[in-house]
C-alpha cells in the first residue's frame, strides 16, 4: 500500500470523450473526473487519494453520501464515470477555505489530520492472524508509492526490471544469525515490530515451512556474512485473495513467490536481487520486463493476464518497477521502488484487500 498523503496540487485540466457536463483533472498522471467548469488548467485542489477513509461531514460536504466504497461507504476506490477511470477525489473542503492552496501545493502540506481523513486498513482474516510478540530486530516491509502519483521517481531511459505483482498477503521472514532463530510476520504486524507466534494453522508459517524459507535464509546470511537477512514473500492462492492464480492456499497447494530480499551486512542494511541470489532455491515473483524506463511500457505491462499459473486463469494485478541497480530516491525519500496497478484490477467486482 502507498503512504497516504491528502495534498493541494496543481491540476492539468482534460475533456472527459463521453459526458458534456464532465471533465478529467489530472494529478501526476493520475486523472479524477469532476464537474465541468469547476477548475480550469493551472488551479490548485485538494487530491484525495484512494484507500482514503472520510469522516461523515467531509463525506455529507462532498455529495458523496451512499456513494463510496466499503460496508460504510466512507472509502475512495477507483470507478469508472461514463467510461473513464476516476482515482480519488479532486475537491475544495470547506475546512480549508482560508488555506492559499497553489502557496501549499508547493510546500506539500498533508492535510489528512486536518480533514479527519484516515487509511484504509484492510481486515485480517483468522488465518492471517494469531498471537504476536515483540521483535525489534525484525526486517519491514515498505510502503510502495504509485508510479501515477509521482512519475519522476524514475528518469526516462533507467535501466529497470518490471516483476509481476502478486495479489496475495505479504510474508515478512527475518532470520537472526546470532541466535539461529527466525521471525515470521506480515505486512501490518511487521510495520508494528510485531512477529507471529509459531503456529502451523497460520498461513504465514505454514508458506515458510512448506517451502523451506528459513532453512534458505541462514545458508543466504552464512554465504554473505549477514547478522540479518530478511526475505519478502507473497502468500496466494484460494482463501487469501479473490485472484488465485490455481493455487489453494487451504491447502498444501499454498502458492508463494518472492518478491525482495535484504539483508545487514557490517552493520548496514542492504536490497539485493533476489533472482541473482534466490533462483533454483525457492519460487520467485516472474519478471515480465528488463530495459529502459518508459512510463507508456509501464502502463502497458501493469495490464493484461497474469503469468504465475502459466495458463493465464485470470487479469494482472500491475507490476512492481525497480532500477537494474539499486539507489536511493529523493522522491521517495527511500528506496527507489514503485508499483503500477491495472486499471481491470482496480474496477474489478467482488474483489478483496487483505493485508
Amino acid at each position: 500500500m502507498s503512504t497516504l498523503r491528502v495534498t493541494a496540487e496543481v491540476l492539468t485540466v482534460h475533456e472527459h470523450p463521453n459526458a458534456d457536463a464532465l471533465e478529467l483533472a489530472q494529478v501526476g498522471l493520475y486523472r479524477a473526473v469532476v464537474a465541468k467548469g469547476a477548475y480550469r488548467t493551472g488551479d490548485a485542489a485538494v487530491y484525495i487519494p484512494e484507500q482514503s477513509v472520510l469522516p461523515a461531514g467531509l463525506i455529507e460536504e462532498l455529495g458523496l453520501t451512499g456513494r463510496l466504497a466499503g460496508s460504510d461507504s466512507d472509502r475512495v476506490k477507483a470507478v469508472r464515470l461514463r467510461g473513464e477511470l476516476s482515482q480519488g477525489i479532486v475537491c475544495r473542503p470547506k475546512a480549508l477555505a482560508e488555506v492559499d492552496l497553489a502557496r501549499a501545493a508547493l510546500d506539500g502540506t498533508d492535510f489528512a489530520q486536518r480533514l479527519g481523513i484516515t487509511k484504509w486498513v484492510p481486515p485480517i482474516p483468522p488465518t492471517m492472524d494469531g498471537d504476536v510478540e515483540y521483535a525489534p530486530d525484525l526486517l519491514p516491509w515498505v510502503d510502495i508509492e504509485n508510479i501515477q502519483r509521482f512519475p519522476d521517481i524514475f528518469t526516462p531511459g533507467e535501466a529497470v526490471v518490471l516483476t509481476e505483482k502478486l495479489h496475495g498477503s505479504a510474508c515478512l521472514l527475518t532470520y537472526l544469525a546470532d541466535e539461529d532463530r527466525v521471525h515470521v510476520s506480515s505486512k501490518g504486524f511487521g510495520a508494528k515490530s510485531l512477529a507471529l507466534k509459531e503456529d502451523p494453522r497460520n498461513l504465514y508459517w505454514r508458506a515458510t515451512h512448506g517451502h523451506g524459507v528459513a532453512e534458505t535464509a541462514a545458508r543466504l546470511a552464512e554465504r554473505l556474512g549477514a547478522r540479518r537477512v530478511g526475505i519478502f514473500g507473497e502468500v496466494y492462492g484460494a482463501g487469501v485473495q479473490d485472484l488465485t492464480y490455481g493455487a489453494d492456499g487451504r491447502r498444501e497447494t499454498l502458492g508463494y513467490a518472492v518478491f525482495d530480499v535484504c539483508a545487514e551486512i557490517d552493520g548496514t542494511v542492504r536490497w539485493l536481487d533476489a533472482a541473482e541470489l534466490l533462483d533454483g532455491e525457492l519460487p520467485l515473483v516472474p519478471r515480465l520486463f528488463e530495459g529502459a524506463y518508459d512510463i507508456e511500457r509501464v502502463l502497458e505491462v501493469a495490464s493484461g493476464r497474469e503469468t504465475v499459473s502459466g495458463r493465464g486463469l485470470h487479469l494482472r494485478e500491475g507490476v512492481v518497477i525497480r532500477p537494474a541497480v539499486e539507489r536511493y530516491s529523493p522522491v521517495t525519500g527511500g528506496r527507489t521502488i514503485a508499483k503500477a496497478v491495472s486499471p481491470a484490477y482496480l474496477t474489478r467486482k467482488g474483489g478483496t484487500e487483505y493485508e
